[in-house]
This record gives structure tokens, C-alpha cells and sequence, in this order.
């Protein structure tokens, strides 16, 4: 609704996984670039953690566009899984087919399926979203997919990408043998006030080199006490901010502006949190849960 005033060509804080719209910051860069080299290493076992809505998605979307052709690639959606409806999952993916329901027969099949793959010197890589639903015995059985190599090299790499929760049960004590295979281990902590600034502008810029929003010190400093330094939290407080600039004629976006915006989603009563809990929030200290539900009463695009 609001772009074609603020001079964009598409929508600036849509938040679907784009990877036009990755933004370099220091975690975000490093994570993707040990990711690209645990896959064309053949490291065998990564782990990307981090809260919903940091760019989990936008960075593994980016591996694999970065990725030889040739990389045989699968994706599993649905953690909710038994160990072997697990690796039914694995092999229907990777196009195999007729394959008995039992540990045996799909771990047989599977690790001929990577054989060919290797003799056809291509590179597997299996990654599971949300991990952090999959039961202990489901990522033992994950284990076991990773224990399938030659003498020298990995015939599959696995990323495991979910929230925090992951990283605790990576830990559990009957988990040992999965810890020793894991070669990569990051968590993706928030954007920093700075780095909310440089995100907002970078994706300002992406969507439109003319166009002609910007967003004040002071907005920017509020979007980051509300957001917590969540990428998918700024970029709906932007969304609002523009809609709320483009209805006032306006495109400097001031806090007054960003404030009408958050009382659009949160209520008519909401209140910014403080300082103290934004940097509690962003150090992984509780705080206070506050609404991020819709409020109907307002503007709507």
C-alpha cells in the first residue's frame, strides 16, 4: 500500500525468508560462512540455534543458494517424529522408494543412496528445522544417519537449526556420542541498537535506492527496546511505521510515528518496555511478557 509513495520497488520488512535481503551483520555473517564450509568440507554435523524470528531461516536459505549445483540437498519440517518415521522422512526426500518401515532396511538404503552420491562426487546435506521438538531417541537416531562414511570422508552432512531449547538437549548426558560429531555450534544472539539502525537502513536501501523513508535515531532506538533486537520483530514495527507515515503524508518516520505503529499492534495502552528490560531481554535474563497480538481497532492495510 505504502510503497510506491515512499519510493520503494517492493515492500522493505515483508517478513518471508528473502535472501535479497540478508543482512551482513557480524553473527549473521560468520554463521553462514561456517556453515558454507562445514558443507564443502564434509564436516559432517553443524547446529545453528537462535530465537524465533533472528534469521535462522534467511541463513540457510543462503547456504544453499551458495552451494555447488550439484549438492543433493533435503529439508525436514516436521520434528515431531519417531526415529524411524524420521528416516521414512529422509529417504522419501531423497527419492527413495519402497523401502521397508524398519531401522534396517532404511539405514541400508539410505547409505546406498550416498555411496552413489559420492561415486557421482556429489555432496548431501540434510537439514532439519525446528529441531528442537525432536525427542532424545529421535536425534540418536539422527546419530546414526551421520555415522554412515567412508575412511575419509562424511557421506552426509546434517544441520540441525531451532531455538534455544535445541542447545539443551544436545547437552543431555545421554546424548554424548552426537556432541563428539558435531563440528559447528552457533546461536544467534540479537542485534545489537547499532546494528537494528544498519538493518533498517540496509533493507530500506535494498528495497528501493530512491525511495525517500528514513527512520530517526530516536525511532530507531525505540524499534529496538520493542523488538529486543528480533529481525522479524523490527521488521513489523517498520511495516507499521511506514503505514503510519504514508496515512500522515509524511516519510520521516519519528517515534511519535513508531509509537502510533506499536499501538496498532499491541493495544491502545501498551507501553514501551524500559531500557532495563530490553537489555535483560537481549542478555537472556526473563522479563515481563508483554502482547504482540493485533490490535483491530486501528489502521489496516
Amino acid at each position: 500500500m505504502y510503497e510506491a509513495f515512499h519510493g520503494f520497488e517492493r515492500a522493505p520488512f515483508a517478513n518471508v525468508p528473502d535472501t535479497s535481503f540478508f543482512f551482513p551483520s557480524g553473527h549473521h555473517t560468520e554463521a553462514l560462512a561456517q556453515l558454507v564450509h562445514t558443507v564443502e568440507a564434509r564436516r559432517g554435523f553443524a547446529v545453528l540455534t537462535g530465537e524465533v524470528g533472528a534469521g535462522k531461516t534467511t541463513i540457510t536459505r543462503a547456504l544453499f543458494r551458495k552451494l555447488a549445483p550439484s549438492t543433493v540437498t533435503a529439508v525436514i519440517t516436521n520434528s515431531r517424529l519417531t526415529g524411524v518415521q524420521l528416516l521414512c522422512a529422509v529417504a522419501r526426500e531423497f527419492g527413495i522408494e519402497d523401502v521397508a518401515p524398519n531401522r534396517v532396511d532404511l539405514l541400508d538404503r539410505i547409505n546406498r543412496f550416498l555411496v552413489d552420491c559420492l561415486a557421482k562426487d556429489r555432496n548431501v546435506v540434510l537439514l532439519v528445522d525446528e529441531a528442537q521438538d525432536l525427542p532424545l531417541s529421535t536425534l540418536e537416531e539422527i546419530r546414526l544417519v551421520s555415522n554412515l562414511e567412508t575412511e575419509t570422508e562424511k557421506l552426509i552432512q546434517i544441520l540441525l537449526v531451532g531455538q534455544p531449547e535445541l542447545r539443551a538437549s544436545i547437552d543431555h548426558p545421554s546424548l554424548r556420542q552426537l556432541r563428539q560429531r558435531i563440528s559447528f555450534r552457533y546461536h544467534l544472539g540479537p542485534l545489537t541498537e547499532t546494528q537494528v539502525g544498519d538493518y533498517i537502513r540496509h533493507r530500506l536501501r535494498i528495497a528501493g535506492p530512491l525511495g525517500k523513508a528514513v527512520f530517526t535515531d530516536r525511532a530507531v532506538e525505540i524499534i529496538h527496546r520493542y523488538s529486543g533486537g528480533i529481525p522479524r520483530v523490527v521488521n513489523l514495527a517498520c511495516d507499521k511505521a511506514l503505514l503510519v507515515a504514508f496515512t500522515e503524508d509524511t516519510h520521516r518516520v519519528d517515534h511519535k510515528v513508531v509509537m502510533s505503529g506499536l499501538r496498532e499492534i499491541e493495544g491502545p495502552q501498551y507501553v514501551l518496555p524500559s531500557k532495563a528490560e530490553s537489555a535483560s531481554a537481549a542478555s537472556g535474563t526473563p522479563r515481563r511478557t508483554f502482547l504482540r497480538l493485533p490490535f483491530f481497532g486501528g489502521r489496516t492495510h
